[in-house]
């Protein structure tokens, strides 16, 4: 049980800390996740990132529960995800409460101006983060780009990317391994 309220807490001071949604989450979950508990690999935590992006729900929810049924099964996944999802719904309830009363002051909409801005460099340093760890060859750097393009100049859904990426990944690898390759 211990284990189990260690993951709840953890996940919940990351749903709690982190502004911005899923993408801002990953500088925070590699930090707690990754380095600090051990509960998922660099790979795992990328791996977990780009399934949660092309099912169901959000991101954040669903990394958070993939890494708990990875630790305990499905107890470890309904505590990590009560976790992250419990100070959302805690914020939003009051927040809902208040906000008609504050939502056009100017110090609110700078607050969120300024927020805005803060995730967007979050994000940029956890992709420049997972840049580093999944682009390491030619093969990936191609895959990179032509997903980076697509992305950029046509409205797809990112679930098709993951399949379509996942795909020439297991295509590009088979082949190299055909001619001597890994």
């Amino acid at each position: 049980m211990k284990e189990l309220l260690d993951m709840f807490f953890t996940f919940a001071r990351i749903g709690g800390l982190t502004f911005g949604g899923g993408y801002a989450m990953l500088p925070m979950l590699q930090k707690e996740v990754v380095e600090k508990r051990g509960w998922a690999t660099e790979d795992e935590l990328m791996d977990y990132y780009a399934v949660g992006q092309c099912t169901p729900g959000v991101i954040a929810v669903n990394t958070a529960t993939f890494i708990g049924y990875k630790q305990k099964g499905i107890p470890g996944s309904i505590f990590a995800t009560a976790g992250v999802i419990s100070p959302s719904i805690l914020i939003i309830g009051i927040i809902a409460a208040f906000i008609r009363n504050f939502a056009e002051l100017a110090a609110v909409k700078n607050a969120f101006a300024g927020i805005r801005v803060c995730v967007c460099v979050l994000i940029f340093n956890a992709v420049a983060k997972l840049y580093k760890k999944a682009v390491i060859d030619l093969p990936a750097t191609v895959i990179f780009v032509l997903v980076f393009l697509g992305s950029v100049l046509f409205d797809v859904s990112p679930a098709v990317y993951v399949v379509l990426a996942g795909a020439a990944g297991i295509l590009i690898r088979n082949l190299g391994a055909g001619k001597g390759g890994k």
